[in-house]
């Protein structure tokens, strides 16, 4: 049983890349950054607690992870223990063979011995130690190896004469060797995707898996053993029912056929552009065009055909079929739920269920949406809103206590304060800046502004100007300046002279409404 248990949205990955991409245990491994003996681990657990692929949308991460890890019996020291060396010799050398039935003759041997699952966990723990090497090999349609060249094109802007440097985005399939290269502002997330949606598109399909060397926009964090997918990467992957396989560190034979294509590029591409100047990207991209075209289909010198004949031959016939929608560009982050039960992504708020209320939540976001996950389960959607320091909120979400200020909105408070008195507008206007959000300041300036009804609308003019005057902005200093009778003693330096002002009765029911405000 591995030491460390996965999170429920890695062992999800696990699943879906088994079942839905028929991947192999050690490639999903390597995407998630996991040993192939901790992938057959979580895969049998899901076999013996009986999940069929989809799981189920009731199957949140607290039920996921009560069906994989049921509560375990107490071993037996004196049960004999099998001889797990003999078992991988067995399974090794022998075609046909099973855990399930060594397990079987082990259990005829000394019928006292442990349970199917405890003799399948304890193997996978003594095998996890062995070095195993991988063959490397490239079925049609498998691999997609992507890299960016070393060089950069020069691109000069001819108003202002300043250069810039163009990365030149390479991808190359695994069996045909046939190409695609196109030239980007930088090697940025937004521009790694979509030259990743731009290849999916030249080649007319999807590859099993694609091979990216580390870099960040693909990998956060580079390691030879455990290499952490970005999230959109991810996300990108999941839209083409594919599987991101990213190289090892500083193991150049899992990236050689990128490098061997960047190689080319470099070559037949790049090389005879040296001499050219380009003003725009998109001028420099016919270019790399016209030459790709030729370099794909320029003959093999020991082989017969090129590589466009290959890939129409060997590739072409097997990859996967390209999705209905083309991707669209997805960012994710994690956001603690603020105390007002909002999340911010690029300074707009955007509600979820109180309930979450400084739970961690995950959000993805795009041009359009905006979607709040907890334990893999989208708690709230939201068209996406990109002005700042706005909100978006769900009336649904709110407290019971909550939605009956609902019709209640900052211009609303404002045209009440006005005709109180100027210094009651101030205070008003200073409350709904000073706090965090403007809706944390309702509760508070319904009660201040209600208070006309017991004393006044002089008096609370001339206690909001009290008020502004010693810094107290809150429903209890006003009440207190007014039952003490504060309000009616003079302030250095001011004029107690102040016009009365009738104000409608306003009566309503709203703390935040239920589009932004």
């Amino acid at each position: 049983m591995p030491k460390k248990r996965l999170s429920m949205r890695k062992i999800r990955e696990v699943l879906r890349l088994k079942y839905e991409c028929n991947r192999s245990n050690r490639d999903i491994g390597h995407s998630c950054g996991i040993g192939s003996s901790t992938v057959s681990d979580y895969l049998q657990r899901a076999r013996m607690a009986g999940l069929e692929w989809p799981l189920p949308d009731r199957l949140d991460d607290t039920a996921l992870e009560q069906r994989l890890f049921p509560p375990t019996i107490p071993r037996n020291s004196s049960r004999p223990i099998p001889d797990f060396q003999e078992v991988h010799k067995e399974l090794q050398s022998r075609k046909g063979v099973t855990l399930n039935l060594l397990w079987q003759e082990y259990k005829e041997q000394h019928p006292d011995g442990y349970q199917y699952s405890w003799f399948c966990h304890g193997y996978r723990d003594w095998a996890v130690r062995l070095d195993v090497a991988m063959r490397h090999e490239h079925r049609a349609g498998e691999k997609l190896f992507v890299d960016y060249a070393g060089q950069t094109v020069d691109i000069v802007d001819a108003a202002t004469g300043a250069v810039s440097k163009a990365q030149v985005f390479v991808a190359v399939l695994g069996a045909s060797s046939y190409t695609y290269a196109e030239a980007t502002a930088t090697q940025g997330l937004e521009d790694w995707i979509g030259s990743h949606v731009r290849a999916f598109s030249f080649y007319g399909g999807v590859p099993e898996a694609v091979i990216p060397d580390n870099l960040k926009s693909g990998v956060s964090k580079p390691n030879r053993y455990e290499p952490d997918i970005n999230p959109t990467y991810n996300d990108l992957a999941r839209h083409y029912q594919t599987v991101i396989l990213p190289a090892r560190v500083r193991k150049p034979r899992d990236k050689a056929k990128a490098e061997n294509g960047v190689l080319l590029v470099e070559r037949w591409i790049l090389a005879r552009l040296r001499k050219h100047t380009f003003f725009s990207l998109d001028e420099l991209n016919l270019e790399i065009k016209r030459l790709l075209r030729d370099l794909n289909e320029k003959p093999f010198q020991k082989l017969p055909g090129s590589r466009k004949s290959r890939f129409e031959e060997l590739d072409r016939p097997a990859l996967k079929p390209l999705p209905a929608a083309v991707y669209e560009l997805a960012q994710w982050k994690r956001a603690t739920v603020h105390i007002d039960y909002h999340v911010e992504v690029e300074k707009h708020y955007y509600s979820v269920p109180y309930t979450l209320v400084k739970k961690k939540l995950d959000v993805r976001y795009t041009a359009s949406t905006v979607e709040c996950f907890y334990r893999n389960k989208r708690v709230a959607c939201h068209l996406r809103d990109d002005r700042a320091g706005r909100h978006t909120t769900i009336k649904e979400h709110m407290p019971v206590s909550h939605q009956r200020y609902l019709d209640w909105t900052p211009d609303r408070f404002r045209r009440w304060a006005a005709k109180i008195g100027p210094q009651t507008l101030v205070l008003t206007e200073t409350m709904l800046v000073k706090r965090g959000h403007p809706q944390q300041a309702y509760r508070s300036l319904l009660g201040i502004l209600r208070l006309g009804k017991s004393y006044g609308d002089k008096r609370l003019e001339a206690a909001c100007g009290r008020a502004l005057h010693i810094n107290a902005f809150s429903y209890r200093s006003i009440e207190s300046i007014l039952k003490n009778g504060l309000d009616q003693k003079p302030l250095p330096g001011t004029s107690r002279e102040t016009t009365p002002v009738k104000h409608d009765n306003i009566r309503g029911a709203g703390y935040y409404t239920s589009t932004s405000h």
